[in-house]
């Protein structure tokens, strides 16, 4: 096993970028990627790429609901099925507890959702509120899905979903 000072591996990174950069190498785009996006190859960084844009996509359209895209999302998710725990939100919605809590307690104060206790397990259910803004919230969806759909072609972004599930389901093993 090797090791390098923190200082060498600077080095190392300022000689392959500048090669890549120079077209000398692509040593980071096998998919000869122009000089512009010299990370291309990178999957952290497409990853976070398309997630600055799809989000920036999606606050667009959920704008119509006042919500961001994660309340949406989670109030979707306790509309369809009233009673539900954190931890099953949890798992459908991919995300951690914590996160899922510091959610609900937001929608919770602006009157969204309530929870219940029911012996030692917490149940979360949607308010008339909720309720009523739920086919909005799902028209907001639809043109999300609709917007790239439009700009990548229905059967691409259909693919590409499936592969960033599939690629987040395994990475997380």
């Amino acid at each position: 096993m090797y090791s390098f000072s923190n200082k060498s591996i600077n080095i190392i990174f300022e000689i392959i970028f500048l090669l890549a950069h120079t077209n000398i190498i692509h040593i980071f785009c096998p998919m000869n990627c122009d000089n512009e996006n010299i990370y291309c190859g990178c999957l952290y960084y497409s990853a976070n790429a398309l997630a600055r844009v799809i989000t920036r996509m999606a606050e667009e359209e959920f704008s119509i609901v006042q919500l961001a895209p994660s309340y949406a999302f989670l109030l979707m998710t306790i509309n369809g099925k009233p009673g539900i725990q954190p931890g099953e939100i949890s798992k459908i919605m991919m995300l951690k507890p914590s996160t899922v809590t510091r959610l609900i307690e937001k929608m919770e104060f602006k009157m969204f959702l309530e929870r219940r206790t029911v012996g030692k397990f917490t149940q979360v259910y949607p308010t008339q509120k909720s309720l009523d803004l739920d086919s909005q919230i799902k028209k907001a969806w639809g043109n999300l899905l609709e917007r790239y759909n439009t700009l990548m072609g229905a059967e691409k972004s259909r693919q590409l979903t499936t592969d960033i599930f599939e690629a987040t389901i395994k990475l997380q093993e």
